[in-house]
């Protein structure tokens, strides 16, 4: 296998709602933001992740590839899920070898319709979308199964926003005042992530480029995504066993974790991952303040693979973790190990 290493991440300032920026407008700051930092003007391969359900529009990545300039042509793909899978593609794509170089950039912006509505189109349309459930009540059953105490859930939301608060490009989210405002039983207003507009890009570079990009690479020592049956009949709802099969295969449990950035859009899906991945106390989950404080819709999974990588590259950790999930009530997981040289 090639040694892999993401060099360069970058995000917007997220905002909870829509500032008329177009796709592209979106886009642009953070792709020029990887290219200063990485001095590259032109890459191998770039791939994307986006929803065309969020953009209201049919091949809505097309027009956002207006931000890269394409021309001369370029090698390009796309993934009609959240970035952190066109990361994945990425990462296979630079395993073949013969180029050093990808770019791989994710995007969403959910201020424009009800995410509640355009999330149901993901269920399957005979069996679970007649039902009427839709991604809060989904969630909220498997909050019930998992049991948690209330006192429990609070505090992880707690943590999260105080931890976004001091992120510069999550939103500024007060503490939750412990009213009993319930969104669907037993979820509260404040365990539902918010609706956020945002962009992140990461650049991968292979071999001795890496080196040359920057002192201090975060390589990629570890990748893997596993999924589970869509129905959730058919699963255990307090458990997730594709999540704990993604970190066995990634090689989680190979050595300590300093970091974990898990994409638990709602609290107990933290307990849950925290289980299933085996991170202990000594490892400090989502600093970043995590989805409850900044959610952009296939954009969170590969800024939690981003989040990780900044503090391997900061010098901050030396391995840390990164979790991106998809699907109705964590169906699909993908875990990537991420170690300083």
């Amino acid at each position: 296998m090639r040694d892999v290493a993401i060099v360069a991440f970058a995000q917007t300032r997220h905002t909870s709602h829509d500032t008329g920026l177009t796709e592209p407008e979106l886009i642009r700051p953070v792709i020029d933001e990887v290219k200063e930092r990485t001095g590259l003007r032109r890459f191998g391969f770039t791939c994307s992740g986006s929803c065309d359900y969020l953009a209201g529009a049919p091949f809505s990545f097309v027009s956002a590839l207006d931000a890269l300039g394409a021309w001369p042509p370029i090698s390009e793909s796309h993934v009609e899920m959240d970035a952190a899978w066109a990361l994945y593609e990425a990462w296979v794509r630079l395993q073949h070898g013969d180029i050093d170089s990808a770019l791989v950039y994710g995007f969403g912006k959910s201020s424009l319709g009800g995410l509640r509505t355009i999330m149901t189109l993901q269920l399957d349309p005979y069996y679970l979308a007649p039902l009427g459930l839709d991604q809060l009540s989904y969630a909220a059953l498997q909050a019930a199964a998992v049991g948690a105490e209330r006192k429990e859930l609070d505090e992880i939301v707690r943590r999260s926003r105080a931890d976004g608060r001091g992120n510069p490009y999550a939103l500024d989210l007060p503490d939750p005042d412990g009213a009993e405002d319930y969104a669907v039983r037993p979820l509260k207003k404040t365990d539902v992530p918010p609706i956020t507009d945002g962009a992140a890009a990461i650049v991968l570079a292979a071999g001795d480029l890496a080196r040359r990009l920057t002192t201090n690479p975060a390589y990629i020592t570890g990748i893997a995504h596993r999924m589970e049956p869509h129905y959730l009949g058919m699963r255990n709802l307090a458990l997730s066993a594709s999540a704990a099969d993604a970190a066995r295969a990634a090689g989680v449990g190979k050595g300590p974790v300093e970091v974990a950035e898990l994409h638990a859009q709602f609290p107990h899906e933290e307990i849950i991952l925290r289980r299933a991945l085996g991170l202990g106390e000594e490892t400090t989950i989502n600093p970043s303040g995590g989805p409850p404080a900044a959610n952009p819709v296939m954009a969170t999974g590969l800024i939690r693979i981003g989040e990780a990588a900044r503090r391997v590259l900061d010098g901050s950790a030396r391995r840390a973790v990164a979790h991106a999930t998809g699907g109705p009530c964590l169906q699909q997981n993908l875990v990537t190990v991420l170690e300083a040289p």
